[in-house]
């Protein structure tokens, strides 16, 4: 397994959006669009809770883009 590499800007820009609580879009490869906050991130995957509380969790190959509000 490699490690987050804390360097890179779009890992920095994702932790901070975890820190601040910031509500974010996920657009999944599939179309499939998800809206709340991530919780956490590793190498692999977001942890994500959306406005219902749901958490599912993503992996970062599915991901077409995050939009930070």
């Amino acid at each position: 397994m490699t490690e987050l590499d804390v360097n890179l800007p779009s890992v920095r820009q994702t932790q901070g959006s975890i820190k601040d609580k910031i509500e974010v879009s996920i657009k999944l490869l599939t179309g499939d669009v998800f809206v709340g906050r991530i919780v956490w991130q590793d190498p692999e995957c977001l942890f994500f809770t959306d406005t219902n509380e749901r958490k599912t969790l993503i992996y970062r190959q599915s991901i077409a883009y995050i939009q930070y509000q």
